[in-house]
Parts: C-alpha cells; sequence; structure tokens
C-alpha cells in the first residue's frame, strides 16, 4: 500500500518592524496565511507585539511609519507580549495539517525577523533552517535580472485583488495568493518541461528528517 505524501502548506508571511534587524529593533507587527498549493486558504495568525526592551526605532523606519499613520496604529493596538504571541504561533504553524514552508517577499527580511524571535522566545521554528523567497521564484520562472524582479515587472496575472497596505494580514494574504498564482504556472510548465533529474526516493526518505521542526542545539547545515 502506498502512503500518501503529507502536503506542504504554503505560509505567507509579512513582518512589520521599526528598524532593518532584530535585537536593536523591534518587530511591530507579524501575520502569516496558510495556504494549500490550489490557493486555498486554510488559516491565518496575526499578533502586534510590545517592542523589546532597550530597543528603539531606526531613524528611516522611524520616518517612514509617520507615512503611514493607518497602519501604524494598527500596528500599535491590542499589543501581546513576544513570548506569548511567538509560542501561541509556533502552536499554531505545528497544529497545520502538513508540512510547513514559510513564503516571504523578501523571505530575507521577513524570515531573518520571524527566525529570530521564534528561536528567542519560543526556543524552536517550525519551519526548520528553511524560508522560500517569492523574488527568487520570480528570477527562475521569468527570466528577468534578479534586480529587476519587482511586482510592476511580473506578468499581471499573478496578481488577484488583494490590497497591499503594510497591515501584516492583509500583505500576508496578498502575497500568498501571488505565489499560489506562480506555483500554479510552474506546475504547468514543469508537466511540458524534459527532466532534469530525479532524486533517489530511498535516500530522500532517510533524510526527510532533517526538515521537519528545529533542534535548538544543532548547527545550521552548510
Amino acid at each position: 500500500m502506498t502512503t500518501k505524501p503529507t502536503p506542504e502548506i504554503y505560509v505567507s508571511t509579512d513582518v512589520e518592524a521599526d528598524g532593518p534587524i532584530p535585537g536593536p529593533h523591534s518587530m511591530l507587527s507579524f501575520a502569516s496565511a496558510a495556504f494549500t498549493e490550489d490557493k486555498q486558504l486554510i488559516g491565518t495568525f496575526s499578533a502586534n507585539l510590545e517592542t523589546l526592551p532597550g530597543a528603539e526605532a531606526h531613524p528611516i523606519q522611524a520616518a517612514w511609519w509617520k507615512t503611514q499613520r493607518e497602519a501604524w496604529e494598527a500596528c500599535r493596538k491590542d499589543l501581546r507580549k513576544p513570548e506569548e504571541a511567538l509560542q501561541a504561533y509556533v502552536a499554531w504553524v505545528e497544529a497545520l495539517p502538513g508540512k510547513p514552508v514559510f513564503v516571504g517577499m523578501p523571505a530575507g527580511f521577513d524570515f531573518t525577523f520571524m527566525f529570530w524571535y521564534m528561536m528567542r522566545f519560543a526556543g524552536k521554528c517550525p519551519f526548520s533552517w528553511s524560508a522560500l523567497d517569492i523574488k527568487t521564484l520570480a528570477f527562475a520562472m521569468t527570466g528577468l535580472p534578479y534586480r529587476k524582479c519587482i511586482k510592476p515587472r511580473m506578468p499581471k496575472h499573478w496578481f488577484d485583488d488583494h490590497p497591499h497596505t503594510h497591515i501584516a494580514l492583509d500583505d500576508a494574504i496578498e502575497q500568498g495568493a501571488l505565489f499560489c498564482n506562480m506555483l500554479a504556472d510552474l506546475r504547468i510548465w514543469q508537466k511540458n518541461a524534459p527532466p532534469i533529474g530525479k532524486a533517489d526516493e530511498a535516500e530522500a526518505r532517510a533524510h526527510e528528517q532533517d526538515e521537519i521542526g528545529q533542534n535548538d542545539a544543532e548547527s545550521p547545515p552548510n
């Protein structure tokens, strides 16, 4: 009897912060929208956070936030302690009906904050060390130079009618739908493209545990 593979759940995540890195600066708000590959939104999580002790806003971000009054007000109400919010978030991710995949744009920013906060306040990261970057996927799919892979240059049919407000939950849903539309195009291409290699299934199963959860005592893979 063949065991049906566990599906991946794509956890589109947006972070709003008051600086470029966590620690000296704080994550003000974050949200995740969990999608199946066929673009079903199966759950969301969002939280506004108290700032870190001793941290302060970076002058550039502080000036930018002054231009975003509605988003600022939205991220500064109903504040939660980072410990409580991140532990609840990790539990939410672990309860999703599939293997969670972190999706961000740019993942280098969002995952930096989320990984730091999860390890600091929850002691683990259910996404392991990995994050899927929408910009990189667009680079691979479009043939554009990487620096040119910005939303205005992407195919129009990748975008649904979702707002981009700098309110974390709105933006997480927007970019999650974008990713699913890109993935649908990618699957069509993969069906018609010649194979470029197939991983050994036994070896893949042997290493499957390497991508599950995060042991805070382990070293990152090379």
